[in-house]
């Protein structure tokens, strides 16, 4: 058979390092493709088929297995030809076969937008990357592809396909430590999505380009000759930064184009990893390093298992000079990633960047487990994809790696879920500190737990990381959850009193019966609906009593329904009035949010009361309430220096926590300032009045309704 040019070079690549026979096969999935996809252009008009034998030789560049390349060649087979998973299984056998589905987009299922069919199908992308890395290999090099032909698409696509490229993609190759790929990913990316500052950054840099390349050749030599004079066997390479990472450092850091391409990088890459530390003491010989600008990603390797020396120096030119050393196997895998190790018949080395990106990807895994919702876990695991880690140790020596500005909380659930739900004080260099505390590289970090201690709300704004947050949010969705329920059962069960009855009266058949009508599985479905707001417990109750009680009329003085308690989340309280303990109190159940307290003389009572009698609910507080409530506090003071301080010292002496402040008016002589401030009960709010007004710079302090 005559094959086209693209093929011809493809099977080329392919004879450099397959047995005969797997070239073949790769050869029979052209054919197999090419007739599926008869008939089939791109924007571009060339013959679609054309696009995966491109994605194939890119892959045989890394030299990826005949299963790999053969997966390449058909992998649109199924989304947009009569192919099906079966048919392939078939045909070139069950990893081919799960290849392509782990790829496939999942276009056939219904959305309710394109940014959550994006979504669910990432979600499915990531998860059969965990059974197998290959999926992810095949899918960047069709991502590659795509953005290197991406001129025959509309603007608008454009940069739609480009931001994802460089939101997404690029990311998952920077973190499988493809280097080249991700390179190349970002360079088309932001030449898309930004076509104008890609121009205006390349013609600068082209027009500085022979001053540097002076420079380049001149410190690579003084390298060289320093290197081969102490026998150390290397190849130096100069390095030009890429548009991309040019346009970063000067949006993150607010330089100039001058400013950041004053750095000169260059690569010194050696035989073993001895010859590494002795490199690194020829050039500092060489040239004076700059403070705290040293790295030993070879001792501690980054996440996707990337090593090397990083080192600053100062050349004769007053300009700083980047260094990276490293050995031949180093550079490979800083190059090529997880696709270096790839031996699918062989285990990757413990440590490998196969290993690391697998273990990776089963945390993420894990995130999604407890995440159902696509967005959700898109965001989470936009989140790990930028690789900025601290490195922190156990107290048996164990390296925990974490994201920047990771807490000792994050450690606790890095460590384990339970660990983190239960975490009561932390240890760090064998000094107790509190668990918010930010971690930094090298410390020792240790855990106490506590059974009785569980997660709370403002844990979440004390983690960074994925599987913390996550966790977190699980625990209070399901304690809110219960809440939510007892509170249902409460409601329920006052409306049936009413009438005589209780919810232990009513047969299970019939209240079976009423949640399947209700197009619910669960008697607690039922319950959470009520606390919700979403039924009124009275209209149920109705519905699940007999005929005679429906008829009869509701008792007086039913039971007064009490908050303040253990109802968690579930129960809100009116920002717009702030209701505590031992105010006089009415609860509203609002469709969606369940009961909000109100105090009695807000001014949205009268309008709940004449508009929404049935959702008004008579409320009383627990003789001994518990928890945290807000006051709205108005004060009027001295305008002048140290007020604020002032004012705020009083507040602390009487130990309520100041949530929020602002000034509204002010005046030559007075400022008109309001604390909202967080208390547990009447008598402290009591406490905190009469310190203010002892205060000599305040003329005034009133409680404010909102």
């Amino acid at each position: 058979m005559s094959y086209p040019g693209p093929v011809r070079e493809l099977r080329r690549l392919l004879n450099t390092y397959l047995e005969p026979e797997q070239v073949a096969r790769a050869l029979h999935a052209f054919e197999v493709g090419q007739e599926a996809h008869r008939g089939q252009t791109r924007r571009s008009g060339e013959d679609y088929i054309l696009h995966p034998v491109a994605v194939a030789s890119i892959l045989a560049g890394m030299r990826m297995d005949h299963q790999t390349i053969t997966a390449a060649i058909l992998h649109d087979t199924v989304e947009d030809t009569d192919i099906s998973i079966d048919d392939l299984t078939r045909e070139f056998g069950d990893q081919v076969a799960r290849l392509v589905d782990g790829v496939t987009k999942i276009d056939k299922m219904k959305f309710r937008t394109r940014r959550e069919a994006d979504a669910e199908s990432f979600r499915k992308l990531l998860l059969a990357m965990s059974r197998d890395l290959r999926v992810i290999f095949i899918k960047l090099a069709d991502r590659l592809h795509n953005m290197r032909t991406i001129g025959a698409m509309s603007t608008e696509a454009r940069r739609r396909i480009s931001s994802e490229t460089l939101e997404i993609y690029a990311p998952i190759a920077d973190r499988l430590g493809m280097n080249t790929l991700k390179n190349e990913l970002e360079e088309l990316g932001f030449a898309n999505l930004y076509p104008n500052r890609y121009r205006v950054i390349e013609r600068r840099a082209r027009s500085v380009a022979k001053n540097r390349k002076e420079i380049i050749d001149s410190v690579s030599e003084a390298l060289k000759k320093r290197l081969n004079e102490a026998g150390i066997p290397c190849r130096v390479e100069g390095r030009e930064k890429t548009i991309y990472s040019v346009y970063l450092k000067m949006r993150e850091k607010s330089l100039s184009f001058n400013e950041v391409y004053d750095l000169y990088a260059f690569r010194i890459i050696t035989q073993a990893e001895s010859h590494c530390y002795q490199a690194l003491g020829v050039v500092h010989s060489l040239y004076k390093p700059r403070p705290d600008s040293f790295k030993d990603y070879i001792a501690l390797p980054k996440p996707n298992g990337y090593q090397s020396l990083h080192t600053v120096l100062t050349s004769p030119y007053d300009v700083p000079v980047e260094i990276q050393i490293r050995t031949e196997e180093m550079d490979m895998v800083a190059e090529k990633g997880a696709a270096a190790h790839w031996l699918y018949k062989a285990t990757p080395p413990d440590g490998s960047t196969a290993v690391r990106a697998r273990e990776w990807l089963l945390k993420l895994v894990e995130s999604q487990d407890r995440t159902r919702d696509s967005m959700d876990f898109i965001d989470t695991a936009k989140a790990e994809l930028f690789p900025d880690e601290v490195f922190v140790f156990t107290p048996r020596g164990k390296i925990i790696d974490l994201k920047a500005h990771s807490s000792a909380l994050d450690f606790a659930y890095a460590i384990h879920t339970d660990v983190g739900d239960h975490a009561s004080r932390a240890f760090i260099d064998h000094q107790p500190a509190p668990l918010s505390t930010r971690l930094e590289n090298g410390q020792t970090v240790q855990i106490e737990t506590d059974q009785s201690v569980k997660p709370r709300p403002e844990w979440l704004e004390n983690v960074v990381t994925a599987k913390a947050r996550t966790a977190i949010r699980s625990h209070l969705k399901n304690l809110e959850q219960a809440d939510s329920v007892a509170i249902g059962h409460r409601l329920l069960d006052q409306a049936l009193a009413r009438r005589d009855s209780s919810l232990d009266t009513i047969s299970q058949r019939k209240l079976d019966r009423y949640v399947r009508k209700a197009g619910l599985e669960r008697l607690e479905d039922l319950l959470v609906r009520i606390a919700r707001g979403e039924l009124l417990a009275a209209t149920v109750a109705q519905k699940l009593l007999p005929i005679t009680q429906r008829r009869s009329g509701e008792k007086a003085g039913a039971d007064t329904f009490t908050v303040g308690s253990n109802e968690g989340s579930a129960i809100s309280y009116g920002s717009c009035c702030h209701p505590i303990p031992g105010d006089r109190i009415m609860g509203y159940l609002s469709p969606g949010r369940g009961i909000i307290i109100h105090r009695d003389n807000c001014p949205n009572v009268p309008a709940l009361e004449r508009e929404h009698p049935e959702r008004c609910l008579e409320v009383a507080w627990e003789p001994l309430p518990r928890g945290s409530y807000s006051v709205l506090l108005k004060v009027i003071t001295v305008n002048g220096p140290g007020v604020l301080a002032s004012v705020s010292s009083s507040i602390g002496q009487a130990q309520a926590n100041i949530e929020r402040v602002e000034q509204r008016e002010s005046t030559s002589d007075t400022a008109e300032l309001y604390f909202l401030i967080g208390l547990r009960h009447r008598t402290q709010l009591a406490r905190v009045l009469t310190r203010l007004r002892r205060n000599p710079k305040v003329f005034r302090v009133s409680r404010e309704l909102g």
